[in-house]
């Protein structure tokens, strides 16, 4: 294949990182050419075709402080395909409900009203959170989110009720494992600013309508190209720029969001990057899976999500926007359940579901669709690189990265993709002034 010189910005992966930095980049006057191996953009985050339905690879929640996510889905026109309810957590014998006040009235009286929780439990809670804003919400050392528990004497029923769930369902990660601090900046996102932020944004629409499709016409509107099924194997130095090797395009900028064990392959011909590729190289990864159920009918569903048990069992979402008796039971992080044959955990989770919700349909299909490296597994102190790299031209987005404050980095979520994606659009608008 000939050489082609390109005077469009090469974005390497068509996930939810690169993407953001497509349209950004984009509506600013900057083409780009957008790389993506897989036949579909999306990545982790993406529409799945089962027996002719438009369902997701996972429940991908997202919430009132997702502000660039928001931002991104409001200029491409699907942002009213989301559902806003305020947050309401509900597991076997706990409910802690939100309600409409100012921040940060709600979470207290939310605390105070919530069933499930002792007296002694609630006074912790609101300790709790009184320490961590004294702090801005900036811990002295990092530890596991069980570690800090435990030093701030937080009760075994409040952690398994509230705290435990809230990690698992954010960081993706067993509170004996996940950082302490990314936990503290999901509380304070989601919390101690304005009392929206803390609603729960629910997709009406699958997750491939909301942003690849949209930004499939938005990118084609602005000199732009997406090219799908085009691996591109390596990225190394020329006289030009970069040269993609699979595509073979040079260019003089480049934004690498593939999935992040990918990386060290892409760069492997660049010395600069010995250091990135060994240090990124200790990565685990953890799981998600979903359970997709159709019923004849669909369930009566009390609250927009709904714990099956403890924070280790799934939870469960009503999903009739897909189609009449769709629902989806979402499973978060390493466990046991991913060594049961497919059937026994569906019966599982179905006697899981129907505890909760009383006799269910009759049960018509279903589909287990997991993803092995869903998210990182986020430990404390954990290497979050920058969007900048060593290299002048070459720029990292993804959720694994740091953003514009190393200390305040989000987990792997939808937001934190997104926030890369359009720091890196604005790190290279500012580099071509």
């Amino acid at each position: 294949m000939p050489e082609v010189q390109s005077d469009k910005v090469a974005i390497v992966g068509g996930g939810w990182a690169g993407i953001a930095c497509a349209v950004e980049l984009a509506g600013q006057g900057v083409p780009v050419g957008l790389f993506e191996s897989a036949r579909q953009l999306g990545g982790r985050a993406r529409r799945v075709d089962w027996d002719g339905l438009a369902i997701d690879n996972g429940q991908h929640l997202m919430i009132g402080a997702y502000r660039e996510t928001l931002r991104l889905l409001k200029r491409l026109g699907t942002f009213d395909r989301l559902e806003r309810k305020k947050l309401e957590l509900v597991l076997p014998g706990f409910r802690l409900r939100l309600p409409r006040l100012p921040s940060p009235l709600h979470l207290g009286i939310g605390l105070l009203a919530a069933n499930g929780l002792h007296l002694r439990d609630k006074f912790a809670a609101a300790s709790f959170m009184r320490y961590l804003q004294a702090l801005n919400f900036k811990l002295p050392f990092d530890s596991s989110v069980e570690e800090l528990l435990a030093q701030q004497k937080q009760p075994d029923n409040l952690v398994e009720k509230l705290w435990a769930p809230l990690c698992i369902a954010s960081l993706n990660t067993p509170i004996a494992k996940a950082s302490a601090q990314v936990f503290c900046n999901v509380l304070r996102e989601s919390f101690a600013g304005p009392r929206e932020n803390s609603d729960l944004l629910l997709n009406r629409a699958d997750l491939g309508y909301l942003l690849p499709d949209a930004a499939t016409t938005f990118l084609g509107h602005h000199k732009s190209e997406i090219h799908l099924g085009c691996t591109v194997e390596a990225v190394s130095r020329v006289q030009e720029g970069f040269h993609l090797t699979g595509p073979a395009i040079t260019c003089e900028q480049i934004v690498l969001a593939p999935h992040p064990a990918r990386l060290s392959a892409l760069l492997a011909g660049l010395p600069e990057m010995t250091d990135f590729i060994r240090r990124i190289s200790d990565y685990t990864w953890q799981p998600i899976l979903t359970l997709w159920l159709r019923f004849s009918a669909t369930p009566h569903f009390p609250y927009p999500m709904l714990a099956l048990g403890d924070s280790s069992s799934p939870w469960a979402f009503e999903r009739s926007d897909i189609a009449p008796g769709i629902v989806s039971l979402v499973m978060s992080a390493d466990g046991p359940h991913l060594e049961q044959p497919a059937e026994q955990l569906r019966d599982q989770y179905l006697a899981l579901l129907a505890r909760q919700i009383g006799p269910l349909p009759e049960l018509i299909n279903w589909k287990t669709i997991i993803e092995k490296r869903a998210t990182y597994t986020c430990i404390p102190n954990q290497f979050r690189p920058g969007n900048r790299t060593p290299i002048d031209g070459l720029y990292l987005a993804g959720d694994y990265t740091a953003g514009v404050d190393p200390t305040a980095t989000y987990p792997a979520t939808l937001e934190g993709a997104v926030r890369s994606g359009v720091e890196c659009a604005r790190l290279i608008l500012a580099d071509r002034k």
